[in-house]
């Protein structure tokens, strides 16, 4: 799977914050993970110099390079970064180098500015291109908290991707709460492959709380011939779901005429063996109408023991903003 198509650790919706940056003289480190692709605007300026959708620096004078500290919004294993310099044609830095650490808790500015954080090298010095979207593959299994992104030696970057593989501390969850959200993004769950998301991404329908608006849900194109479509979730842990929400809050004109939730234990097999036509589910919740704008709860469900996986089927098509899927961990 190529790492763009996993969660953005250091996504805004999920708590990401870029908590220190150096030097932001002409652009704030706060756009540097704004969830809208970035803008140019010809002809705008600030009483600083030209307006920029980014996070960047003046230019430096003095020996050294310029850094911010990223807080992730999730903990979790990075696979990939991707360094957007969007708009930044003749000031965008050279090159970067990012590294990472694992703090618990919530630190504050000044410890995580301190010389004693045990920062360890996940991107070696890498060279940037000037208006492109630069990727790079992270390599290792260690999970992190925080970032420390360098800019060699300054400029501006419009927007920074983490991508990754979200770990929960499923110790404390235990503790905490009889039942959980097994399919929550915060949670480990994962939107592995969908037959269509032409309106909205399938990751929206794990994301944390209620969607924003329409377009912040699942949503596939009008279907013109048969079947239905269909999404296929990896649960954060094995576990035996006890009740459902599908929420259509949103979707009027455009939400499914009904659904069903069909289930799988199949750790460790791959996604082709998984999605294939002719591999086995179980039915968790039978084909059932939905309402426009509703969220549905289903307290009654059928037991199918301690699954991994689950594929929820819209018929025909449309959007859908949220599914919860709770259920006790095995």
């Amino acid at each position: 799977m190529d790492f763009t198509e996993l969660i953005d650790l250091a996504s805004e919706r999920l708590g990401g914050a870029v908590v220190f940056a150096n030097d932001e003289f002409f652009a704030p480190k706060e756009n540097l993970l704004k969830p809208a692709a970035p803008i140019f605007v010809e002809g705008k300026y600030t009483d600083l110099g030209k307006w920029m959708d980014g996070w960047e620096s003046r230019r430096r004078r003095t020996p050294g390079f310029d850094w911010c500290v990223v807080r992730l919004g999730l903990p979790g294993v990075i696979r990939g970064v991707v360094v957007d310099t969007s708009h930044f044609k003749g000031n965008y830095p050279e090159q970067c180098s990012i590294e990472a650490c694992t703090i618990d808790g919530l630190p504050t500015t000044e410890q995580l500015t301190a010389e004693s954080v045990p920062w360890t090298e996940i991107l070696p010095k890498a060279n940037l291109n000037g208006d492109s979207l630069n990727p790079f593959a992270i390599t290792g299994d260690s999970h992190w908290t925080h970032l420390r992104f360098k800019i060699y030696p300054d400029g501006g970057v419009a927007r920074l991707r983490v991508y990754g593989e979200v770990v929960p501390d499923w110790n404390r969850l235990k503790q905490i709460a009889a039942e959980v959200d097994l399919a929550a993004v915060e949670n480990g769950g994962m939107v592995l492959s969908c037959s269509d998301m032409f309106f909205g991404h399938r990751h929206n329908l794990i994301m944390p709380g209620r969607a924003a608006n329409m377009s912040d849900g699942w949503e596939t194109k009008r279907r013109r011939g048969p079947g239905h479509d269909w999404t296929i979730i990896r649960l954060g842990a094995p576990g035996h779901i006890r009740r459902l929400e599908v929420d259509t809050s949103y979707f009027k004109g455009n939400f499914p005429e009904s659904c069903s939730l069909e289930s799988c234990n199949a750790v460790g097999v791959p996604l082709e063996t998984v999605q294939a036509p002719e591999f086995v589910w179980k039915p968790v919740l039978a084909r059932t109408k939905l309402h426009a704008h509703t969220r549905h709860l289903f307290d009654e469900v059928m037991d199918t023991g301690a699954v991994s996986h689950v594929r929820f089927n819209i018929f025909p098509d449309g959007g859908v903003s949220r599914l919860r899927i709770y259920g006790t961990i095995e």
